[in-house]
């Protein structure tokens, strides 16, 4: 029988992502949404405690095992921006169109600069139940660059303008099984994968 883990997020991207490289595992995935659990604020200024806040308030409200990431999209030219603050780049109430957005406010804030290196940095918990003194974590970095102009149309977020140059694409122009194969996300979980099958 398949174990239930409700994901601290509704991203629906995510979740595609994460469950695909979970199902082997016999993990059922489901979203805290749907079990009736509304998402909680982000305010850390660091990934890894906003990440552990998510895992506590999904597992808390759901009684399951929490699965939780934190990630976002860092450029050293920017000094670390967007970082914690990827989803909400552009403001608070860059709704609706949210992504394309945070992207223009991106490509507007490097305008002029040569300096366009990047990468994408996750990490992720996992709590057995909400007063976990022992939580499981992981961590993924993927590097990349930062184009003038968007390019593909799979992925979500920043996936577009993130240019991989060893392979002379973007992220949203990976299919989804070469972007969890090389994403932070993806590496990430795989590291998560493993210590979950120690347990």
């Amino acid at each position: 029988m398949s174990k239930t883990i409700v994901l601290a997020s509704n991203n629906t991207g995510k979740l595609v992502e994460m469950q695909a490289l979970l199902a082997p595992l016999d993990y059922q995935l489901c979203t805290q949404s749907s079990l009736g659990v509304a998402e909680i604020g982000e305010p850390h200024p660091t990934f890894i405690e906003n990440c552990l806040t998510k895992a506590r308030h999904a597992a808390r409200h759901t009684g399951l095992a929490a699965l939780a990431d934190d990630s976002g999209l860092c450029v050293p030219a920017l000094h670390g921006a967007p970082g914690v603050h990827s989803a909400r780049y552009a403001g608070e109430n860059a709704q609706p169109h949210r992504d394309q957005r945070n992207n223009a406010h991106l490509i507007n804030q490097l305008y002029g600069s040569i300096e366009r290196g990047a990468y994408y940095y996750c990490v992720m918990v996992y709590l057995r139940h909400a007063d976990d003194p022992q939580p499981i974590m992981t961590e993924g970095i993927w590097h990349g660059m930062i184009l003038d102009a968007p390019r593909g149309t799979q992925g979500f977020g920043y996936d577009p303008l993130f240019w991989l140059p060893e392979l002379d694409k973007t992220a949203a122009e990976l299919d989804l099984a070469e972007k969890n194969q090389r994403s932070h996300r993806g590496q990430a979980l795989r590291r998560m994968i493993i210590r979950l099958g120690e347990e």
